[in-house]
């Protein structure tokens, strides 16, 4: 759409006063966002739209991405079918995009699903394609915590996501977030569903784990900052919220926020290993028909024997939310807008100062 037709349509749609979506100077060009649909995918959709993007969502369930349609205008999101196992399907992805974000990863392996496949393997795949395709802009998105010699097989999958995007391109920009939390978060609903049901739950650890809950929209605020160019060149972004807290913190949190007394257990690591041991066997037992939210693996354990927070580092150089110039939001001004329902009476129940 030329400036001009822009400028007509603007003034006559505000005569008839309706008014028109703003957008940026990135109107007209095309972003692909493999793993779009997920939770921080619909997120940075949004956000993305709002600057006037083009957007093709790469995911391997496209007829089920639907609901992204809002959040642009007519025709602007348009969700294609890609696997990154599928070099063939990234490929077609990536083709004719200005800027490509990855966003896929796991918490927990399943089937075909592993960490190397997607979080190493993917990672390596997508930033080859998108560098042979001649895209000029990559932004991978990876976790705290990534490090290649970590025990963990998530971290160390991570970290191996990271140093195949700065392979292809060094100048891209890697963003790693702490714990996520938003109303489709996989933390605070599932902690806040075993309190509904459990009497007691389990602080591995002894709840002494330190994280640094970020929302989701600040997150997506952060990758639209990265496209924009408004961040440091081949740089590794940490990403976490306004405050640091352990996990008996938040599991006190989340109980209080859904008004359920609920008995806090210490677990040493070790016995945590054995715990994880048992539901993995369960959950490989039943066919899938374990409850995933009872699902604790020995790889999580492992992820939290270090502490999930901004470095230092990170802080000095500019490299996190307020570098960017991101306010970031506060668990208690999100999380109680959405886990209302795991209350006894729902959004009907009063509160009590």
């Amino acid at each position: 759409m030329s400036s001009n037709h822009r400028a007509r349509m603007s003034v006559e749609l505000q005569e008839a006063g309706i008014p028109m979506l703003e957008t940026s100077d990135k109107s007209g060009q095309l972003v692909t966002i493999f793993g779009g649909s997920g939770f921080i995918g619909r997120h940075v959709v949004r956000a993305l739209a709002k600057q006037g993007w083009r957007i093709r969502v790469a995911c391997r369930r496209p007829d089920l991405a639907g609901h992204l349609q809002p959040s642009g205008r007519v025709s602007q999101i348009h969700a294609v079918q890609a696997n990154l196992r599928f070099p063939a399907s990234v490929a077609a992805a990536v083709r004719g995009a200005d800027a490509v974000v990855n966003l896929v990863g796991i918490l927990t392996e399943t089937g075909r699903q592993r960490f190397d496949a997607v979080q190493s393997f993917g990672a390596r795949i997508v930033a080859k394609s998108a560098k042979e395709a001649g895209v000029k802009t990559l932004v991978q998105m990876s976790a705290l915590g990534a490090d290649p010699n970590s025990d963990s097989a998530y971290a160390r999958s991570k970290a191996e996501g990271e140093a195949a995007a700065f392979e292809f391109f060094p100048e891209a920009n890697v963003l790693r977030p702490s714990i996520v939390f938003g109303p489709e978060d996989d933390f605070f609903n599932r902690f806040a569903a075993l309190a509904r049901m459990m009497p007691a739950l389990p602080l591995i650890g002894g709840g002494e784990t330190r994280f640094q809950p970020v929302y989701v929209g600040d997150v997506a605020q952060a990758v639209a900052c990265a496209l924009d160019g408004k961040t440091q060149a081949g740089a590794i972004y940490e990403l976490g919220g306004p405050e640091v807290k352990n996990f008996r913190e938040l599991m006190e949190f989340t109980c209080a926020t859904i008004g359920r007394k609920r008995l806090l257990v210490p677990v040493p690591f070790a016995a945590a290993h054995y715990m994880a041991l048992g539901t993995e066997i369960a959950s490989a037992a039943s066919f899938g028909l374990f409850p995933k939210m009872l699902l604790t693996t020995r790889d999580q354990v492992r992820l939290l024997q270090r502490d999930n927070i901004v470095s230092p580092e990170a802080q000095a150089a500019g490299r996190t939310l307020p570098g960017l110039g991101i306010e970031a939001e506060a668990l208690e001004s999100i999380v109680p807008t959405y886990l209302y329902r795991f209350r006894s009476a729902g959004q009907f129940e009063r509160q009590r100062a």
